[in-house]
């Protein structure tokens, strides 16, 4: 049984473990790493969102009188995936529903996600298929930790984030329950750029919903730039852990209940809704360089 993927390029490298199909390790040529390495004060590296993003109100699913356990961001970051696919630049792996998953999560579900490199770019793709014959409501999205401060960089106050559209904002954030607070904030951009800082982050992470941009650059003077671009995710989260060396760039189709949201699936705000024998494809790439 396979635990860990090594894939190569010759520009890039990168390590990805079947359990959470989460990508672990992304190395340039240099041997250089750019994913932050699960220390301790974020025991992960780039987990997958499913069935949901962010957290329900008290940690619970509720389609109409009925009542389910879900933690935040759903159950795929901790179960373990099939290998169905695999070569030298890319591999593929599938998690199905199962007696454990419709405990929590009773709907059926296909997710294929495919990791492919091409030259100094990752692409890590996401297909949702409903085998059911209703409809699957699900939420999905990445959470990519980088590197912070990015290597060669001289220190974190040099780092910015470069939208590829003007975004005026606003941008929201979680209450003291994990919840999207009711007040929005307005978003500290200066045209197109956002100066990072460990403060901005104090409160929680930052949420921009259906922003302009679809592309971004991660970027300081001194350290190769990360391009990110997505497809198929409606918004954006910002995060680190203040004291922490990373930051989380994360697309995501769907985000945590608002905290004036008291009702079920079906009415919950961002959910994707897929009907029965369809499926639905995800994208986010990043560039080194």
């Amino acid at each position: 049984m396979t635990d860990r993927v090594k894939l190569g390029s010759g520009d890039l490298s990168v390590v990805v473990k079947a359990e959470g199909a989460e990508l672990a390790s992304l190395k340039d040529a240099a041997g250089r790493e750019f994913l932050w390495q699960a220390e301790a004060a974020w025991p992960r590296h780039s987990p997958v969102l499913f069935p949901f993003v962010g957290r329900l109100r008290d940690d619970t699913l509720r389609i109409g009188h009925e009542v389910y356990p879900m933690g935040q961001h759903g159950f795929a970051r901790d179960s373990r995936f099939e290998l169905v696919e695999q070569g030298n630049a890319a591999c593929r792996f599938l998690l199905v529903d199962s007696a454990a998953t419709r405990a929590v999560f009773p709907f059926g579900f296909r997710l294929e996600i495919a990791y492919a490199l091409h030259g100094a770019s990752l692409t890590v793709s996401y297909t949702v298929t409903n085998p059911g014959e209703g409809t699957l409501p699900f939420s999905l999205g990445a959470h990519p930790a980088f590197r912070w401060p990015l290597p060669g960089a001289g220190g974190k106050a040099a780092h910015r984030i470069e939208f590829e559209q003007d975004e005026s904002g606003p941008v929201w954030r979680l209450d003291d329950n994990g919840l999207i607070d009711a007040t929005p904030q307005p978003l500290p951009v200066h045209g197109r750029n956002l100066g990072l800082r460990e403060d901005l982050f104090r409160p929680s992470a930052m949420i921009l919903l259906n922003p302009a941009s679809r592309r971004l650059r991660y970027t300081a003077q001194g350290a190769p730039a990360l391009a990110l671009s997505w497809q198929g995710f409606s918004h954006l989260g910002l995060w680190m852990k203040p004291g922490a060396e990373f930051l989380c760039i994360e697309p995501w189709a769907g985000y945590a209940d608002p905290a004036q949201f008291w009702g079920d699936i079906w009415a919950k705000p961002g959910m994707e809704m897929l009907g029965a024998g369809e499926s639905r494809r995800y994208m986010w790439r990043v560039t080194v360089g």
